[in-house]
């Protein structure tokens, strides 16, 4: 593995972050409202989930116990 100096690595380094596109004010902002979205859809569709199995088991649990 070739080593570099100091200096040339920063050259380089600043070189390729001159290449990242960033992203608007508004993506982030549109990327950040859809995860908690999808966060809250997630934890809605578990919560669902969760009560139908309890509700299941205790209906089974009371049938034979």
């Amino acid at each position: 593995m070739a080593t570099t100096n100091p200096l040339q690595f920063i050259q380089q380094v600043r070189s390729e972050v001159s290449k990242v596109v960033w992203p608007t004010r508004r993506e982030v902002m549109l990327t950040t409202v859809m995860v908690f979205i999808l966060a809250a859809l997630t934890a809605v569709f578990f919560a669902i989930v969760d009560i139908l199995i309890r509700g299941g088991l205790e209906i089974i649990l009371t049938q034979f116990g």
